[in-house]
C-alpha cells in the first residue's frame, strides 16, 4: 500500500473522530447563544397588617334625673301646717298675755320651720326618666395586605431570592446575563 494512502486514511479517520466528539460536546454543553431559564422554586407572600378607623354607632336607653316641679312654690302649705303647730305649742306655754305672746312667737316660727322643712322635702325630689340618645366611637378594623411576593428560583448549583410586586405565574423565568427578566412571561416546563 502506498504510504500516502494510510496518511490520508489515518488522517481522515482521526478528523472525523474529531468532529464526533465536537459535536457531542456542543450536545452537552449549552451554547452562549441558546436561553438560560432559571427554575422557580417557591413563591411566598410578603403580607403586613392594615388598621383602619371605623365609626360605630348605637342607641343606647339613659336614665336621668330632673328636680321634680313644685306644686306649691311660694311654699304656703309648709307655712300653713308649721304656723297652725307652733300655734298649738305655743299656746301650751304660760297663761294670760304670756299665752297670748307664746301663740303667736309659735306660729311665727311653726311657719317659718313649715316652710323651710317643705323646701328641703322638694329639693330631695327628683323625676327619673329614660330617654335614648346615639352614642358613637371609634374601632379599628385590622387585615393583612399582600404587598409582594418572595420568589425562590433556583439556576445550576445557584439559589436566590428575588421580592417582586406581583405572583408570578409558571415555573421557569428567562435569564439574561445571569439575572432574571421578571418583566417577561414566565415558562412553564412540559412533562
Amino acid at each position: 500500500m502506498n504510504k500516502s494512502i494510510v496518511i490520508g486514511t489515518t488522517l481522515s479517520v482521526l478528523g472525523l473522530g474529531g468532529l464526533g466528539f465536537g459535536a457531542w460536546q456542543v450536545q452537552q454543553v449549552p451554547s452562549e447563544s441558546e436561553p438560560q431559564f432559571a427554575e422557580v422554586v417557591a413563591v411566598q407572600p410578603v403580607t403586613r397588617s392594615v388598621e383602619t378607623p371605623r365609626e360605630v354607632c348605637e342607641d343606647v336607653v339613659v336614665q336621668q334625673q330632673t328636680q321634680a316641679p313644685s306644686r306649691d312654690p311660694h311654699r304656703i302649705a309648709g307655712t300653713a301646717a308649721g304656723a297652725v303647730v307652733g300655734g298649738l305649742l305655743g299656746n301650751q306655754v304660760g297663761g294670760g298675755s304670756g299665752k297670748t305672746l307664746a301663740t303667736v312667737a309659735g306660729a311665727v316660727g311653726g311657719g317659718f320651720a313649715g316652710r323651710e322643712i317643705q323646701g328641703r322635702i322638694e329639693a330631695n325630689q327628683t323625676q327619673t326618666y329614660a330617654t335614648t340618645q346615639r352614642q358613637c366611637h371609634t374601632v379599628m378594623d385590622s387585615s393583612e395586605e399582600t404587598v409582594g411576593y418572595d420568589v425562590t428560583w433556583r439556576h445550576g448549583e445557584t439559589t436566590q431570592v428575588s421580592r417582586l410586586d406581583h405572583q408570578p405565574q409558571g415555573n421557569r423565568v428567562l435569564l439574561e446575563e445571569g439575572q432574571p427578566r421578571w418583566d417577561l412571561p414566565l415558562a412553564s416546563t412540559e412533562g
